[in-house]
């Protein structure tokens, strides 16, 4: 599909309206496309005998991940100048100064 010179006369802002209708309707779009298929995986979980352990299982990787998530972002490292401080405080008695 080429694009006409009606829509380049349209002007820049009608474009950027339609680009951001366009995005919405992708995003949407995937979004049902991968809800779909979430249920199916659900639905296929469910005819499981071992369904249980499974959630077990999935529980406690989601709690791993939300640590680790949480100590990759939210966990600020020590200032580097502190570093250098305590470091040169606990060779100080070694030193005898």
């Amino acid at each position: 599909m080429t694009q006409g010179a009606g829509h380049r006369e349209a002007g820049h802002r009608g474009g950027l309206d339609e680009q951001a209708v366009l995005l919405v309707a992708g995003v949407a779009d995937l979004a049902v496309s991968t809800l779909g298929s979430a249920l199916t995986a659900v639905r296929g979980l469910l005819r499981r005998s071992d369904t249980a352990e499974l959630a077990a299982q999935a529980e406690h990787e989601l709690l791993a991940r939300g640590r680790l998530a949480l100590d990759r972002y939210a966990a600020v490292p020590p200032a580097h100048l502190e570093v250098l401080a305590r470091h040169a405080l606990t060779r100080r008695p070694a030193d005898g100064a």
